[in-house]
């Protein structure tokens, strides 16, 4: 069995290493031509590559976050934004861009990321006074609305250039970031989903219960605290590098279970990460191909595949 899981990894592996290529070369408005590349190529080095190693680590790392949320809450439909953490982030952007006349990339991650961990902390100082997920899932939730509501209400009062500005932002991209950005932020989101690999023994006891996991010598509460806090820091800086992605954290971990069937966490997180940096991969080689006038919005890309696709499985395994 051991030996089936690494084949599949393997495969995974080998069509991650075929979309990071496809997308250097399909991944703008005209193929890229090796034929004449130089090492000064400004397309490759200032565009391209940045594009493919911010889908690279972005998408893994949101796949992850979503792994996390779905162990937490025991529910294949939880997703690194039900607890209002992305809106969260949103909101922070969503204030610079329409109260400020110029910013810059650094801003908005800066942005970004405080509202992330604002209203993490909100989050888990609510989880330290509430047992059930279910209350806490419906609370995160309710958080979502009132922070979308608050973007509602300032887009209401925009100017025309900043509304736009917060619009563009908020369908995603993955070209906002520079090499100077992921230098930043490339170590911090691997950090971040290394620490999760020492939380693969909480991560499979938290499967089969909150008793189960007590009488391992697990503490539920405290387990269930730093897997909220590692999906909260992985959604921010994801969401900070590339704007809020939707879809991605909900359907990747659905799809991982279904290419490999084990419940065993060590070796769903390095498919949630290939399946994840995969699907941003080939998401963003669509955006520019399927429409040759303007790149598609990213988010647009992502949801047309993903909800039909999260459909398609709910129905075809009906237990959940």
């Amino acid at each position: 069995m051991a030996r089936h899981h690494y084949y599949i990894l393997f495969i995974a592996f080998i069509v991650l290493l075929l979309a990071v290529y496809f997308n250097l070369i399909w991944g703008g408005t005209e193929p890229l031509d090796y034929h004449h590349f130089s090492s000064n190529d400004f397309i490759f080095y200032q565009i391209r590559l940045p594009k493919m190693l911010t889908a690279l680590i972005a998408g893994g790392a949101l796949a992850v976050a979503g792994q996390l949320m779905q162990i937490v809450f025991k529910n294949p439909l939880a997703g690194p934004y039900v607890l209002g953490i992305s809106s969260g982030a949103s909101l922070a952007v969503g204030v610079l861009l329409l109260s400020v006349n110029r910013v810059f990339p650094v801003s908005i991650a800066v942005a970004a990321i405080s509202g992330a961990v604002l209203v993490t902390f909100l989050v888990l100082a609510i989880a330290a006074r509430i047992q059930s997920n279910v209350v806490l899932l419906i609370i995160g939730l309710m958080l979502a609305q009132i922070f979308a509501s608050a973007e509602t209400s300032l887009a209401y009062f925009a100017d025309p250039s900043s509304l736009k500005r917060f619009v563009l932002w908020g369908m995603g991209s993955l070209g906002n970031a520079s090499m100077r950005d992921l230098a930043f932020y490339f170590p911090l989101l691997v950090i971040a989903l290394a620490l999760t690999t020492f939380l693969f023994k909480p991560m499979n006891a938290l499967l089969m219960g909150e008793a189960y996991a007590n009488a391992s010598g697990i503490s539920f509460k405290w387990s269930r605290f730093k897997l909220i806090l590692l999906s909260s820091l992985l959604t921010g800086l994801a969401t900070a590098l590339c704007g809020p992605i939707s879809f991605v954290g909900l359907a990747v971990p659905v799809i991982s279970r279904q290419v490999l069937p084990t419940a065993k966490q060590q070796w769903q997180w390095p498919m949630n990460l290939f399946l994840g940096s995969t699907v941003l991969l080939v998401s963003d080689i669509l955006c520019h191909q399927a429409y040759s006038v303007a790149p598609l919005p990213l988010n647009m890309v992502t949801s047309l595949i993903g909800a039909p696709l999260v459909i398609w499985l709910m129905f075809k395994n009906k237990q959940w």
